[in-house]
């Protein structure tokens, strides 16, 4: 039982509130959408070429790849629908997560897109976009609403955004995806790597108020 005296956080615990819900505006995601454009008008097609991702360059050692080709995009308009979508989540969820547990979400979702890519799709060829990042961003989005927001609001977009993924895998991409082929299976790739992060940084959260309820 705590005594109520103020004493020094421990090391674990200051380390831990840095993946906590941090609720200032998520201006780095809306940065994040800049980058995009900025990576789009100054590589050109060429640039493009050399940044997508591009199954037989990455297994001869162009690794940067994995990383960059979720940044370009193969179209002015399929920058700008990736732009909106990441304004989007920037508008729904920026405050659930700290801007640590963002990148981590993020970077599971690129790992999980790259290795399934690699692994079970060896006749995606090449592939570009943010969108597959951006459904990991949703997914994990959903797990918040269930931990901070009413029951009904987190079941109706868990059921909206799964009956998407489901959709797409059933019958394709919806309408107005845009200009080029989608590549759907990175979007439910994207979710599950999202998803794990952030039902990690639940057990961890869960885990943290367990061990303050104890001292």
């Amino acid at each position: 039982m705590s005594d109520g005296l103020s004493r020094p956080a421990p090391a674990s615990s200051r380390r831990f509130r840095q993946w906590m819900p941090d609720r200032r505006p998520g201006s780095w995601l809306l940065g994040l959408a800049w980058l995009t454009l900025v990576l789009l008008s100054l590589t050109g097609e060429g640039g493009q070429l050399a940044l997508r991702y591009q199954r037989d360059a990455v297994l001869q050692g162009e690794y940067w790849r994995l990383i960059t080709g979720h940044l370009v995009h193969g179209t002015p308009m399929h920058m700008v629908l990736n732009a909106a979508g990441l304004g989007l989540i920037a508008a729904l969820f920026s405050g659930d997560y700290s801007w640590r547990a963002w990148l981590l979400i993020a970077l599971f979702s690129m790992v999980a897109i790259d290795v399934a890519f690699v692994s079970w799709e060896p006749q995606l060829h090449w592939y570009v976009g943010l969108s597959g990042v951006l459904h990991g961003a949703l997914a994990a989005g959903a797990v918040a609403w269930w931990r901070h927001e009413s029951t009904r609001l987190a079941l109706v977009l868990s059921a909206i955004f799964v009956g998407k993924l489901a959709w797409e895998q059933w019958q394709g991409a919806l309408p107005l995806s845009g200009d080029l082929p989608v590549v759907v299976d990175a979007h439910l790739y994207g979710a599950l790597g999202g998803a794990v992060a952030a039902a990690l940084l639940w057990v961890v959260a869960h885990t943290q108020v367990a061990d303050k309820s104890r001292s």
